[in-house]
């Protein structure tokens, strides 16, 4: 069998892409390599191209290996229209890449992620490139138990009964996991330096649900955007990463309204 190329995880800000690519390479027990695609283009002519050579080159050299690419539609985001105004040089790096990515023979698993993925050019999503395409939704409720009792556990492991997880992810709804975790910190800090006699005490579940509340989610600012990455997934045939029948059934409707 060849080696697998790679997978491309796009979605909501907060929902886990970062974290599923360093999860890969410690499964998989493989060295993980980040790169800002940000970082390949340089001022002086030619510099660019032989960044991509050099990155290709490390890569591998340290094979088997994991290559995380952060947010790629930020650096290729704008090639498509024509717009980057580097003289080409966006174009020139692009192609190198995805040469590369297509002709690789070495054991180097490419995980990139994108939150704009609509902006990246057709060519980097056909099969070739990557084995297949993952949408990451924002979290079920059942999800946002599980993300609760990870965050709680890791925080406070001889607390955790004090807890209820069902109410805290009812409460939680359209929070995507950094959105669940920035909320328990908020709980412990506002616990910590609260004023008078309740001043520097351990945080409580009343705490945890007040942070909730002064929370506006990125679901609730970005509702157009999200339901618009929503119908693209479901048109491109990427595959869920939940699978919970809700979810499924969210992406079904999305295709057949397209």
């Amino acid at each position: 069998l060849p080696n697998p190329k790679g997978v491309l995880l796009v979605g909501i800000q907060g929902t886990g892409k970062s974290l599923s690519a360093k999860t890969i390479a410690n499964e998989w027990r493989l060295p993980l390599l980040r790169l800002d695609a940000g970082r390949l283009f340089a001022g002086i002519v030619g510099e660019s191209e032989s960044r991509v050579r050099q990155m290709i080159q490390l890569a591998e050299a340290m094979a088997p290996c994991v290559l995380w690419i952060d947010e790629i539609d930020k650096a290729f985001g704008n090639i498509t229209s024509g717009a980057d105004g580097d003289s080409g040089t966006s174009r020139r790096v692009f192609g190198s890449l995805i040469t590369w990515m297509q002709e690789k023979t070495s054991p180097v698993f490419i995980v990139a992620t994108a939150n704009n993925v609509p902006l990246l050019p057709p060519e980097l999503l056909r099969k070739g490139r990557f084995d297949e395409i993952f949408f990451l939704n924002l979290p079920t409720e059942a999800e946002r138990k599980e993300i609760f009792r990870v965050h709680l556990q890791r925080l406070r492991p001889s607390r955790l009964r004090e807890f209820d997880l069902d109410a805290l992810a009812a409460a939680a709804q359209n929070f995507s996991g950094a959105e669940i975790e920035q909320a328990i910190v908020d709980a412990m800090y506002n616990a910590f330096g609260g004023s008078g006699s309740g001043a520097r005490r351990d945080f409580t579940q009343e705490d945890i649900l007040q942070a909730i509340r002064e929370t506006v989610p990125l679901a609730s600012i970005a509702r157009d955007q999200i339901e618009s990455l929503k119908c693209w997934a479901a048109q491109a045939g990427a595959r869920t990463a939940s699978q919970d029948a809700q979810v499924l059934q969210e992406m079904k409707q999305c295709f057949a309204a397209s």
